[in-house]
This record gives C-alpha cells, sequence and structure tokens, in this order.
C-alpha cells in the first residue's frame, strides 16, 4: 500500500457542480436570515395547517374535528383550536393505531392512503416503537438531505470535489422485512437507501452488500477493509460509530504501510463529517486525534444533524456555533413543552417563536406521516429564537434521562460537559461512559458513580474524579448543595472500564449498530451495573 497523496476528481465532481447549481436558490433561501427571523412563525402555522387539511378526512382527522380547525381564519385562533382539540401524547397513545396501520395495511388511519414504510426503533424511553414514514415523509427527509449539502457549501464545502470521490454512509442495516400487505419494516437508513440511484450510487459507499449487513461487527470490519482503498471526502454517521471505523481502518492501513499514522494520510481528500445522534463534545477530542494525531487539529468541515425517526428535525447551519437551525419549512409543525411540565395531563406548550432562553423544552411534533402533538423525548433549549434570527436549538438529553436520587436534579448535557472538562483538566480521553445514583448502604454514602471506558493510567483517576465532580458544582446548583461539606452526596466515584465494554454490552442487549447510542445516565443503576457485569465477565475470561 502506497502512502496516499491528494487523487484527482472523478467524473462524479460533476455531480457535484450540478447539485451546487440546483441548490443555488436554495442556498441563497437559507442564507436570508430576516427572512428566517420574522417569517418562521408564518411558515410553521402553514405548515399546521396543510397538515390538518391534508388528514382531515381520516379516523384521526374526523375524531378531533381537524375540519372545524381548519375553519378558523387566523392563525392564534387555528393553534388554539388544535391545541385544545388533540393532547400531547407519547408512543402508548399511538401504538393500537400504529398496529392497525402497520400489520394490517388499514388506510386512512391518522394519515391519508397506506403507509407503507416503517422505521423500527428501540428508542432510549420505552420499548420498541414502529414509526410511520409516509411518501410526504420521504419527501422531507429527501429535502432535509439537500439542505445538508445547501448548508455545506455555505459553510465553504466545495461539493464538486466532494462528490469527486465516495462518500461514506455509516447507517443501519438497509435489509426490511415485508409483510403479507407489502408493508416494509426496518432501520430508517434502510428505508431511504433504496432511494440512492445513479449518479448518485457512483458516489455512495459502502455499496449495497455491506448496507445489507446486520451483524455490526462484521459490517465494520467489511467497510473497514472497503474503505482503506477508496478515495473518501465524505462521511456521515454517530461520531460513537464513526470512531470504531476510524480505528479498524487505520489498524488495516497501518498493516500495510507502517508510516500511516492518522486518518489525514489515509484519506487526504476527506473535506466533511456528517455527525448528529448523540452529543459531539465528548467524542471531540478522540475524533481530532484519530484524524490528525494532534487533539488540536480539527477535519477540514463538520456538520452536526438532529435526524429522528420520527422527521429530521435541524441541522447545524454556522461553522463552529453548536446551535441547531430547526427545520420549519419541510412539513413538520413543532412545539416545545417546558420540561418541568410534560408530565401535567395537558401541559402548555410554545410554537418555536415564543420559547425562552435557559429554559429547558421537550420537543412535540406533528408531521407528515400521521403523527399529532407527538411527544420523542428530546431535550432541547434555544440559543436564536425569532424574531432574532433562525430558530436554532441544542440538544440537552432525554426527559426520561435524568439523575435526582437526591434532589441533585443532573441531566445528561451537565453530565456530558462535566466530562469532557474533565478531560480537559487532565489530559485524559475516554470512551463511553455512563452516569447512575449509588444508594447509600452500610459503609456506602449516598452519590453519583460514573463507569468510564478508560486506557490512561490509572493514577489520573482521583484527579479526574475532582475535575469531573468540580464541573458538576459549577454547573448544576441542586447538585453542589447537596455535596456541601458532604451534607448529602458523597465524591464521585468514577470506575474504569477497559475500551469496548459498552459495546459488548450494548451487543448483549441486541442493541450494537446502526441508530443504537449508549445512554449516558439513568435515575437507576440498571446501565452502570450492566456494563459492569461485562467488564468483570471480561476480566474473567482474560484471567
Amino acid at each position: 500500500m502506497q502512502r496516499r497523496s491528494r487523487r484527482p476528481s472523478r467524473w462524479t465532481a460533476l455531480v457535484g457542480t450540478s447539485l451546487r447549481a440546483l441548490l443555488a436558490r436554495r442556498i441563497a433561501v437559507l442564507s436570508d436570515h430576516k427572512r428566517w427571523a420574522h417569517e418562521t412563525r408564518a411558515i410553521q402555522h402553514q405548515q399546521l395547517r396543510q397538515l390538518l387539511t391534508k388528514a382531515q378526512a381520516t379516523e384521526y382527522g374526523r375524531e378531533h374535528r381537524f375540519e372545524r380547525m381548519i375553519a378558523q381564519r387566523t392563525d392564534a385562533d387555528l393553534l388554539r383550536a388544535f391545541r385544545e382539540g388533540v393532547r400531547p401524547a407519547d408512543y402508548e397513545a399511538f401504538r393500537a393505531m400504529m398496529t392497525r396501520m402497520r400489520e394490517h395495511a388499514e388506510p386512512d388511519v391518522t394519515w391519508p392512503g397506506v403507509v407503507r414504510d416503517w422505521a423500527e426503533t428501540s428508542g432510549t424511553t420505552g420499548g420498541q416503537k414502529y414509526i410511520p414514514v409516509s411518501r410526504e415523509m420521504m419527501k422531507s427527509n429527501y429535502r432535509a438531505a439537500l439542505d445538508i449539502f445547501a448548508h455545506a457549501s455555505r459553510m465553504g464545502v466545495s461539493l464538486s470535489r466532494l462528490f469527486g470521490g465516495r462518500i461514506l454512509f455509516l447507517g443501519g442495516s438497509t435489509s426490511l422485512e415485508t409483510n403479507e400487505h407489502g408493508i416494509r419494516t426496518g432501520d430508517l437508513s434502510g428505508l431511504v437507501t433504496p432511494l440512492i440511484r445513479w449518479p448518485l450510487s457512483e458516489v455512495y459507499s459502502p455499496g449495497p452488500d455491506i448496507a445489507l449487513m446486520s451483524h455490526w461487527p462484521s459490517k465494520i470490519d467489511a467497510m473497514a477493509g472497503l474503505s482503506v482503498d477508496q478515495d473518501l471526502r465524505g462521511i456521515s454517521g454517530m461520531a460513537s460509530w464513526s470512531l470504531v471505523l476510524f480505528e479498524k481502518a487505520l489498524e488495516l492501513a497501518r498493516e500495510r504501510d507502517a508510516s500511516i499514522k492518522c486518518l489525514r494520510d489515509l484519506w487526504p481528500n476527506l473535506e466533511l463529517f456528517i455527525h448528529g445522534g448523540v452529543k459531539y463534545t465528548p467524542f471531540d477530542r478522540r475524533v481530532r486525534s484519530v484524524w490528525s494525531g494532534s487533539a488540536e487539529i480539527d477535519l477540514p468541515h463538520r456538520l452536526e444533524v438532529y435526524p429522528a425517526s420520527e422527521g429530521f428535525i435541524a441541522m447545524q447551519d454556522t461553522a463552529g456555533d453548536p446551535g441547531l437551525r430547526l427545520n420549519t419549512d419541510i412539513g413538520i409543525f413543532y412545539e416545545f413543552i417546558p420540561l418541568e411540565r410534560i408530565d401535567d395531563p395537558n401541559p402548555e406548550a410554545f410554537t418555536c417563536d415564543a420559547v425562552e432562553r435557559g429554559q429547558r423544552y421537550v420537543v412535540c411534533m406533528t408531521t407528515c406521516a400521521g403523527l399529532w402533538r407527538y411527544v420523542i423525548g428530546d431535550v432541547v433549549e434555544f440559543d436564536t429564537i425569532p424574531p432574532d434570527g433562525p430558530a436554532r436549538l441544542r440538544i440537552v438529553g432525554r426527559h426520561r434521562h435524568f439523575i435526582n436520587a437526591f434532589g441533585e436534579n443532573l441531566i445528561v448535557e451537565e453530565i456530558e460537559s462535566a466530562v469532557v472538562a474533565a478531560c480537559e483538566a487532565t489530559g485524559v480521553t475516554v470512551g463511553e461512559f455512563t452516569a447512575a445514583p449509588v444508594y447509600p448502604g452500610e459503609g456506602r454514602a449516598a452519590g453519583l458513580e460514573l463507569v468510564v471506558e478508560w486506557d490512561a493510567p490509572e493514577v489520573l483517576l482521583g484527579s479526574f474524579g475532582e475535575a469531573f465532580d468540580r464541573a458538576l458544582r459549577e454547573k448544576n446548583v441542586d447538585y453542589r448543595t447537596k455535596r456541601t461539606d458532604g451534607l448529602g452526596m458523597a465524591m464521585p466515584t468514577i470506575s474504569p472500564v477497559a475500551p469496548g465494554m459498552f459495546h459488548e454490552w450494548m451487543a448483549s442487549r441486541g442493541r450494537l449498530g446502526g441508530q443504537n447510542k449508549c445512554p449516558r445516565s439513568a435515575n437507576h443503576r440498571e446501565f452502570v451495573e450492566g456494563v459492569l457485569k461485562i467488564s468483570a465477565s471480561g476480566a474473567m475470561h482474560a484471567e
């Protein structure tokens, strides 16, 4: 294997050039921040009216009297009628209807016609869920995908250069199950990948054979084996699984050529890393180090996205700004419920122009696939609120993923930020991690336990724990109060496990790869004890 140099672009660079021309008007619209600042409210109300009009003849639309809602002349009256007639609900409220639509192909239940495509998701709160992906939702996702390239272009990515090589999509299995009614069910990436046709198929990697694979370790090995010989210019995937691929590809490349030190040596033309699904900051230093050999040198361009099975919610529109712009004109109506009110019978909800900074909200969606005021469980905060600019938000956790065993009120974002701060303070790079309460017992005080993949010297565990504790105390007044003079909680316990233990644990639960994520926290000890059990088992086998 020869040391890589910058390869010339393939003929597919013309695809990128054509795409840039196709997106010229959209790029101009997305760049008009004044438009989004002043028209987002009207755009969102228009989305709602169109959705209600489309579904008024469905069983759900008739039951909830959609025709009376759309008869309201003003946007304010329309929204008021909608909220009076439909209460926010989670998947359980829709489960029976979804079953009829998916298993029996019943038409016109919550959305017109038969919904033939369904995304299967285990979710992070609750059991298995099947999310409808209508033809209109397919178009919505397609429009969002184009917006990714539009924003990338706005950030300085040359689409002709990007499409001059290969773009690797690190998704779940494209294998679909089809029932006797012709209803297809599978991973969301499996539903959309068949839409990739020539000439985009000339750019797409890893190709249909590898994409079909469902055994995740074998799939990673196959992707790595293929990609070391490709001129990768773009990569799309969750940061956690992308890192696994990066490290495997480097391992294979170094077996052929010992002079390859980092990904930049292997893929010198790599321009863009599209990532989402998990908070990026805990992976930032590791990605930089794998890419360049230095935690200070990042990839040329990164773009964070916020896709969900229910719809493509937001994406980064400004380089270096963690705020993700809400996709307000692709067939989805959004509301945001204050976190502290989410368990009320009919909680107050706000549109994206009526939220407040510093308030945590649970995302509630009305979609072009027949989900109405559907609570997806993600918790967000807003950085920009119209009319100050386009609506931009950050994901800060899940409303069922928190730690509050002793009044500490910790959320996922605070735990993730504290891990990042501890890494920066100690110079340590960690892998996956999760946190849980430590319940008091004989000889054991109440506290917090962080289980973390660790390959640094163990002598640094103490200073890492101190920095982690200090960051939490700085960010959360309730935690600080409980930690003051040992009032209620002891110093956090840092429990190191070997790299790869979290993925082994996820594999043992049947949740390895694809869109599955390692939970960052829980108000119970099931996750931490599961990982520690796998770790202890591995240690015994090693002996």
